[in-house]
């Protein structure tokens, strides 16, 4: 079994909300516990921002084919096997700024 680390970004099959249908899109790691399941935060190429969204400025480097942003309020827990592959990884920088959003979120 595959074992992720914090920041990488992988192409998952990532539910829709109703939960019937997926989307093969990508997603950040946001923890592998080292079971069956990962914690991922789905990436989009959608430009709005709140204060729970990271836009990725290294987005070429972390293996993205266009700017995209972490959106840490649509976090979701998905078995490792709907990964299709492995994307890259988020740089030091955003990861930086993922952190501190995140402590924000759950630190207020």
């Amino acid at each position: 079994m595959i074992n992720y680390q914090p920041g990488d970004l992988v192409l998952i099959a990532f539910p829709y909300t109703a939960g019937a249908k997926t989307k093969i899109r990508p997603a950040m790691v946001v923890l592998d516990a080292g079971d069956a399941d990962v914690l991922v935060a789905r990436v989009t190429t959608q430009r709005w921002q709140d204060d729970h969204d990271v836009l990725l400025h290294d987005w070429k480097i972390a293996g993205l084919l266009a700017p995209s942003t972490v959106r840490l309020h649509k976090l979701a827990t998905l078995e490792k096997s709907l990964v299709q592959r492995s994307l890259g990884c988020v740089q030091s920088e955003d990861r930086a700024a993922i952190s501190a959003a995140l402590r924000r979120i759950f630190d207020p």
